[in-house]
């Protein structure tokens, strides 16, 4: 795992935040160090898999990256004949995601299939879906458009279909917010981030990614029209929710 160390360099002092090669290179090591609760939300997707996935559907990963959460999925189906999904607008994401893809179906072969795609998640068609992952995706796009993919979701899910979207999120009490972030921040820290880098890495992401309250995200999520949601894990202002159609 190559060690992440993007925000240390002049150059990436002012620039804004963009999945390039630069970061899918890294990209492992930055989610393990500075997202608390990361490899939580990644052991349920493969148990939530287990559960909820049904005979011939499709599971879709929407912004895939580098396939973290579509081998979690892979590795947790225990039905037939099912597909795997795996988006990603990002072409130095996609292009180390098949090829770890493709080293992992060596090591551990699976009769569950993966088709990589490259493209936008909010044009991506979505049918016979039994499981759909956002795992820190939908803080990426504009506002305006997660209400849309959110209705799309639940359209292309079967009954009983499940939705597990991890966020980054806001506090809506100033108070706590602050005291999140700091927490946050001490994470990093201790993970050998330093405060240049965590001071950088914030200014680049300000405007590119835009977190939401949890209140708002379930609001979403039950006019999209799904029937049941639950936060099943947080981690300062980072959470988990899950829901089911």
């Amino acid at each position: 795992m190559t060690r992440d160390k993007i925000y240390t360099a002049d150059e990436f002092a002012d620039a804004p935040f963009r999945f390039n090669e630069t970061v899918a290179r890294v990209f492992p090591d930055m989610l393990n160090r500075s997202i608390p609760g990361y490899a939580a939300s990644i052991e349920a997707i493969g148990s939530l898999a287990a559960r909820y996935v049904k005979s011939g559907t499709n599971c879709y990963d929407l912004g895939c990256s580098l396939g973290a959460a579509t081998l979690a999925m892979r590795q947790g189906i225990r039905a037939a004949d099912c597909r795997i999904i795996a988006v990603d607008s990002s072409t130095a994401m996609t292009g180390r995601c098949e090829s770890v893809i493709a080293m992992e179906s060596e090591s551990a072969p699976s009769q569950t299939p993966v088709d990589v795609r490259l493209g936008d998640i909010r044009d991506t068609e979505m049918t016979n879906a039994s499981m759909v992952v956002l795992n820190y995706t939908l803080q990426f796009l504009d506002l305006d458009a997660r209400n849309a993919i959110m209705r799309r979701i639940h359209d292309a899910l079967v009954p009983g279909g499940l939705l597990l979207l991890s966020e980054k999120v806001i506090d809506g009490d100033p108070h706590m917010e602050e005291l999140l972030v700091d927490l946050h921040h001490e994470h990093k820290r201790r993970n050998d981030y330093s405060q240049l880098e965590i001071s950088r890495k914030r200014a680049a992401l300000e405007k590119v990614l835009v977190p939401e309250t949890v209140a708002a995200h379930r609001e979403r999520i039950a006019h999209a029209g799904f029937a049941h949601s639950a936060v099943w894990l947080r981690y300062f202002n980072f959470v988990s929710i899950v829901a089911i159609k």
